[in-house]
């Protein structure tokens, strides 16, 4: 397995770019986590401030102590972190760009998300705003940024416009990719630095090895330029 790459670090904070496939915290099957790889790589207790699911690559922030824990932690809650992601998806987009609401609820045995277009009993609001960068023959490359911090939002909320992201078998993609990662990437995290009140803009890496998320990094490119 990958192992992650740094893509920012000093006393206070470290960021890493998690491979797809690996869980972000111990858990049952034994594999190394990325929470495990990097307090061995800095010889200390680490705190995770976010979390991605194991078939998603992309930034994790990590806090070197307990004040950096709370300063990013409240800045989550807050929304005042800005979360970008880049998504490859297959379907029909209903418009090129658009803000996606809608209501979660969980299913815990089966850890899934549903998501509903009207408000529901024990459901939590979830927005996301998509904007579509490129196309490939059978798919689309979006920038996604999510509003809320919801438990699957985005696999969920595009697998309820009918464009499952590809690979998400569990929220309808039609066939899993061989290594059962998805194409969901964390790509830029904005937020202010716990001690010097400095705006960091940290950006991961696209996954290496593969055409599709070269092609979505080229269309990217193109965009910003």
């Amino acid at each position: 397995m990958a192992v992650p790459q740094v893509c920012y670090e000093d006393d206070m904070l470290l960021a890493l770019n998690k491979p797809p496939g690996m869980p972000a915290q111990p858990d049952p099957t034994g594999d190394m986590s990325l929470l495990t790889w990097a307090e061995e790589r800095c010889g200390q207790a680490l705190h995770l401030v976010n979390r991605l699911d194991r078939p998603v690559s992309g930034l994790m922030l990590l806090a070197k102590n307990a004040q950096a824990m709370a300063h990013a932690q409240q800045q989550f809650r807050d929304g005042g972190v800005c979360k970008e992601y880049l998504a490859i998806v297959g379907g029909m987009l209903p418009a090129s760009e658009g803000e996606l609401t809608h209501f979660l609820t969980q299913n815990p045995r089966t850890h899934r998300a549903y998501a509903h277009a009207e408000e529901c009993s024990g459901a939590v609001r979830a927005v996301l705003r998509y904007r579509l960068i490129g196309k490939g023959e059978r798919y689309a490359f979006l920038h996604v940024q999510p509003l809320t911090g919801r438990h699957h939002q985005i696999r969920a909320q595009l697998s309820a416009i009918g464009c499952p992201i590809k690979g998400d078998v569990r929220y309808g993609a039609r066939r899993a990719n061989t290594d059962r990662s998805i194409y969901l990437h964390a790509w830029r995290l904005t937020l202010q630095h716990p001690v010097s009140g400095q705006m960091l803009r940290i950006e991961a890496p696209f996954p290496q090895a593969d055409a599709l998320w070269a092609a979505c990094e080229q269309a990217l490119q193109a965009g910003l330029s």
